[in-house]
């Protein structure tokens, strides 16, 4: 994975080891096992292609996180017809369903559609997080950069009202008591 930040993001290879040990650390932390050391680097449009089928069949959460176990602990080629066929049983699906999926351009649209959505909102890279469609994270991030992130659009989203006893948008506090 440090060849991969040092092309990618023109990294020292010091620094993309450290970034490195950053990911592995914060994901040990909320319970992932990362071996970046591991990781296969290739062309991931048909494991996307798999989770839109995984999708149809109530099974989408499910191949996304064994693509995601499969790339990031077990260093498996995620960008292979072989893996990704043998994935998909793993989570449920039909195997000539999932053999005659990669094997087509079955979701292709889908896809595509997705990737012209991530770039409006600005995704460069992954991970990358979206909340309430205005507030967006980059990056590996602590947990409290998230949580932030959530409570914000959250308040953004549903704001505070003071209201009097009548029920109407005014000077809602009195004698120290207010009205939420």
């Amino acid at each position: 994975m440090s060849q991969i930040l040092q092309r990618k993001y023109g990294m020292t290879e010091d620094r993309a080891d450290r970034a490195n040990s950053r990911m592995t650390e914060l994901a040990a932390g909320v319970g992932l096992e990362y071996h970046l050391d591991r990781v296969q680097a290739g062309n991931t449009f048909d494991a996307h292609r798999l989770i839109h089928l995984a999708a149809t069949r109530g099974r989408g959460d499910a191949m996304k996180e064994r693509l995601l176990a499969a790339y990031f602990t077990e260093g498996q080629s995620i960008g292979d017809s072989a893996v990704l066929a043998q994935l998909a049983v793993e989570v449920g699906l039909d195997s000539s369903e999932a053999e005659t999926t990669l094997l087509s351009d079955a979701f292709a649209s889908e896809v595509r559609l997705d990737e012209s959505r991530a770039i409006s909102l600005g995704v460069r890279g992954v991970p990358f997080f979206g909340f309430d469609e205005s507030i967006r994270v980059s990056g590996a991030q602590p947990a409290d950069v998230l949580v932030g992130a959530l409570e914000r659009a959250w308040s953004d989203s549903h704001p505070i009202t003071l209201v009097n006893d009548e029920g109407e948008d005014e000077e809602a506090c009195a004698g120290g008591a207010c009205s939420l």
